[in-house]
């Protein structure tokens, strides 16, 4: 699925692999200068890719072109590998440079640039700044202290400490903190100290030179170049290895750092937002975690509460879910009062991830109808002290069971939203039929005695619930 529309200057012959192939790989639309005439008006393109070895006026004239269509078109400029972008080409770009990635293209950096232009193009488009992506949703006096200590800490440098059980939205925090302080218009760049083998976090991190161990056939720009002058992001930073800690802290201390594999210095401008969901404190005390770090890093810590203890936020972040999957997927998802109910009164271990996740899943699964209580996965009935018919995956409600009819037979508690009682009485009705024929062996005249009704009236209601099949049900 194509994710949005970019124009692109033409690359350089050397660049390899081709930008263009790269972008259409990761399913972004490409316009080129001949192309623009032909692109509709009302569809404005996410950004303007410029690269610096071309000429600057030529890529001027582009931008020019381009803000004459779309007045708030933005720009990101490809500069080759161990360069930065030149002053000329920021000072004639402007406010329309919104990042900078490297070439050859990286995924990381091109999509914390793209993610920019996306952002400044939602904010535009919105009185409120409603952007999912990077908005903290909720009302609660917990969310309202989060905000205004992301307010007060974006207009400074300060180290930031994220805290937070996983799930909880830690990186849309450091987000928000970039986008609202004065490095907004440089890189923001995400990295999963967790995820990153500790053996090759010191070159994911700092770069490496060309033969510094075996693999690296060529030199490497690490993620602190490729956030110079914006906001380094470092996620799970509680799993990084103590020797990895500890040039992690020199760093911090002395604001340089050197490639794997070279003596050069090189200067280190970044904000660091560090986040974890680990309690470090203990982590000091049993050895795992260094002190000085710790305190390197804890300069202006905010703490994000979990689901379960915001649970009057869970109708806004329902809604602000339901709007992504619809701009993203093209489905809207509804849920009703009972749903509702259900979702407020559930643990989320899984904290606004899982309540993302399963928004996603009832709007594919339930698009084209308001949600209920019975749609629900069984765990979220059974906290809640709801039941549903289901098939043999113990989680999925048979067909026809939703809204309309989501009480099964004994159950003595009206859902919030209210039941179509007609459709309701009909589906227990043809449950009880078919319950009857399987218990008399298909013989009618038998279900009907345990259904205590006469025979001619229980074929009667099998033909209107099209349950008579020939050659399948007997009359003896």
């Amino acid at each position: 699925m194509v994710r949005d529309c970019l124009v692109l200057a033409p690359p350089p012959a050397d660049v390899c692999p081709a930008p263009v192939d790269l972008l259409h790989f990761l399913g972004y639309h490409t316009v080129t200068d001949g192309e623009l005439d032909e692109w509709p008006d009302d569809a404005p393109p996410l950004a303007l890719m410029l690269f610096q070895t071309g000429s600057r006026e030529e890529a001027m004239a582009l931008l020019a072109r381009c803000r004459a269509r779309w007045p708030r078109t933005v720009a990101v400029l490809a500069v080759p590998d161990g360069e930065k972008a030149g002053a000329d080409w920021q000072t004639a770009l402007g406010r329309a440079l919104i990042g900078t990635v490297t070439l050859p293209l990286q995924y990381d950096s091109l999509s914390a640039a793209l993610d920019r232009a996306r952002f400044v193009r939602e904010r535009a488009g919105s009185r409120h700044n409603a952007s999912l992506v990077y908005r903290l949703v909720g009302h609660g006096h917990a969310m309202e202290r989060v905000n205004y200590l992301i307010e007060r800490v974006a207009r400074t440098d300060s180290n930031v400490l994220v805290l937070g059980e996983s799930g909880t939205g830690k990186e849309v925090v450091a987000r928000n903190i970039h986008f609202q302080s004065a490095r907004s218009n440089r890189p923001f760049v995400p990295v999963n100290c967790g995820a990153i083998p500790a053996d090759l976090l010191e070159s994911e991190l700092f770069g490496h030179e060309k033969g510094a161990f075996t693999g690296a056939i060529s030199a490497r720009q690490g993620r602190f170049e490729a956030a110079e002058g914006g906001t380094l992001f470092l996620d799970e930073i509680g799993d990084m290895s103590l020797p990895m800690q500890v040039k992690l802290l020199r760093v911090l201390q002395e604001r340089v750092f050197e490639r794997v594999g070279s003596n050069r210095s090189i200067n280190a401008d970044v904000r660091i937002i560090a986040a974890t969901h680990r309690d470090l404190e203990a982590g000091i005390r049993e050895g795992r975690f260094r002190e000085d770090l710790y305190y390197r890093l804890n300069v202006f810590p905010i703490e994000l509460p979990p689901l379960r203890q915001r649970c009057e936020d869970i109708p806004a972040l329902v809604d602000e879910l339901g709007a992504r999957i619809a701009r993203e997927k093209g489905i809207r998802v509804r849920l009703n009062r009972d749903a509702m109910a259900v979702l407020s009164e559930y643990p989320w271990p899984g904290n606004v991830r899982e309540l993302a996740n399963l928004i996603e899943r009832m709007a594919i699964l339930h698009g084209e109808r308001p949600v209920s209580a019975a749609d629900l996965p069984s765990r979220l009935r059974q906290s809640a002290g709801v039941a549903a018919p289901c098939d043999e995956t113990g989680d999925l409600p048979l067909p026809g069971v939703g809204v309309g009819a989501p009480m099964q037979a004994g159950s003595s508690r009206l859902p919030l939203a209210g039941i179509n009682l007609k459709d309701h009485l009909e589906d227990l009705e043809r449950t009880y039929i078919q319950q009857a024929l399987t218990e008399a062996n298909e013989v009618v005249a038998h279900a009907a005695e345990l259904l205590n009704m006469r025979r001619t009236t229980l074929v009667e209601k099998m033909r209107k619930y099209g349950l008579q099949r020939a050659g399948s049900v007997s009359d003896a």
